[in-house]
């Protein structure tokens, strides 16, 4: 018995771009549509766009916790 077969490397190379595609887009998406103070939300940016995968895992943990209240 196969485990590992050419589809399912497939599967799992097609749903890993995805999520390096999807992920930075949520996270722009979010910073968009919260306010914060400063210039924050123009280095969220540019940290998500410099360093798409580890900057959006990054504004998921530190980012959410710093907008302001609307």
């Amino acid at each position: 018995m196969d485990l590992v077969t050419p589809e399912l490397g497939l599967i799992f190379w097609v749903a890993f771009v995805i999520f390096v595609i999807l992920f930075p887009l949520f996270a722009l998406i979010s910073v968009f549509s919260n306010r914060f103070p400063n210039n924050e939300k123009l280095i969220w940016v540019l940290v998500i766009l410099f360093a798409p995968l580890f900057g959006a895992m990054i504004y998921f943990i530190m980012g959410k916790s710093k907008q302001a209240t609307k």
